[in-house]
């Protein structure tokens, strides 16, 4: 018979859990529709009923490896216990909820990664040293590529031999040669847990010969024809109208960025009950994701219009084009991020994008003021959580028990 205490503890950490994903829902994900609504494509409410499905499509099809990076891979020796996820969950979403009463700039995954070691490290567990320089290094990677790729796109949309109509619809080639080359749960494949697009038509048409990185020839050939159908489509609209065509790629650009944002955050609240659901509760990891994923939909159905607002003026300030600079390489590293299992915050990456953005304008828009209380902040959310998470376990673990 099941313990009272335990029924107990897995309610709350589920309830945790869902609040955690409600806040990053309501958050987390509305940078990436902002530009749209600024350039006036899309308006407030649908844009909000927009991302709240594709981000949850984005968190059942993608949040995976997250999740288990979250869940499982932040602390060695100690396997998270449900009221260590409580612990943790609530640490993280407190500090989400402080950010969103003072209008502190805190990013989810550190305080999500914060909380996590901390809970791991007053549950007896060692610190994963490999885990966190790969991290480490990936987020200090993060402004460079980001402000890089976004320095380099809007140089491109900027130059005067570059017509818009070549420019923007190349943007759009590459965008829809990474889409297909995504791994997504909802596509087989059988040699791993997720499959691509390419990958799939690729073996229906009968693949090809072995190229460079595991690629066969026909999974060349489609990705390479799904960048040409993108170049073609975002090309007609551009020659029939430049600005309604630039339009219709930001709209389409911000959905397929709100899906990867999904992915990537889903598993900052449903990392820690990795463990709950898959050993304790013997459930598939899908039926955690669809808990995530119900959470982030109900966070950017009732929560992003508020948001959304106050962001699209910022980027009705930037320029559809700065905005496209800002969000291609959120995509990319959103994505390179998932395949890494590498917890970010969407955020960080758009911020950086816009600077990047701003320099190829000759200034970067952001004040150095601003940007060094950004990283300051950032550190200390970091920090803060892992002494915060800790303190909190042990709270629960003297008043509760384990």
């Amino acid at each position: 018979m099941v313990a009272l205490s335990f029924v107990v503890l897995v309610g709350a950490a589920i309830v945790t859990c869902l609040f955690m994903a409600w806040v990053l829902g309501a958050n987390s994900n509305s940078p990436p529709f902002a530009p749209a609504i600024g350039a006036n494509a899309i308006s407030t409410m649908q844009a909000a009923f927009v991302i709240g499905l594709l981000a949850a499509a984005g968190a059942l099809m993608q949040g995976g490896s997250i999740s288990e990076t979250v869940g499982a891979d932040l602390i060695d020796g100690v396997t998270i216990t449900p009221l260590a996820a409580t612990a943790g969950l609530l640490t993280a979403a407190t500090f989400m909820a402080i950010g969103i009463y003072t209008r502190y700039p805190i990013p989810a995954a550190f305080a999500t990664t914060g909380a996590m070691v901390g809970v791991g490290l007053s549950l007896g567990g060692d610190p994963a040293m490999a885990t966190y320089q790969r991290l480490g290094t990936f987020w200090l990677l993060v402004p460079f590529m980001s402000g890089g790729l976004a320095y380099a796109t809007a140089v491109t949309l900027r130059r005067d031999d570059i017509p818009e109509s070549v420019g923007v619809p190349l943007l759009a080639g590459i965008v829809g040669a990474i889409v297909a080359n995504i791994r997504l749960g909802v596509i087989p494949d059988p040699t791993a847990d997720q499959g691509s697009l390419a990958s799939f038509v690729s073996r229906q048409l009968g693949g090809g010969p072995p190229l460079v990185a595991g690629a066969d020839l026909g999974t060349v050939l489609v990705t390479i024809a799904f960048g040409a159908l993108a170049f073609y489509w975002v090309r007609k609209r551009v020659l029939v109208d430049v600005d309604g065509g630039i339009r219709s790629f930001l709209l389409v650009l911000g959905g397929i960025v709100a899906f990867s944002s999904g992915g990537s955050q889903v598993g900052l609240a449903t990392g820690p009950l990795e463990n709950l659901f898959r050993i304790e509760l013997g459930l598939p990891g899908i039926t955690l994701l669809a808990l995530g994923a119900a959470g982030i939909l109900a966070g950017a159905w009732m929560g992003a219009p508020r948001l959304l607002q106050a962001t699209s003026r910022e980027y009705a300030q930037l320029g559809v084009r700065r905005s496209i600079a800002a969000l291609v390489p959120g995509f990319i590293i959103a994505q390179l991020a998932i395949a890494l299992g590498i917890p970010i915050s969407l955020n960080n990456i758009i911020l950086s994008g816009v600077i990047g953005g701003g320099l190829a304008a000759g200034s970067a828009g952001v004040s150095r003021r601003k940007i060094g209380f950004t990283i300051t902040f950032w550190l200390l959310t970091l920090g803060s959580s892992i002494v915060v998470g800790y303190g909190v376990y042990q709270l629960f673990e003297a008043v509760i028990g384990g």
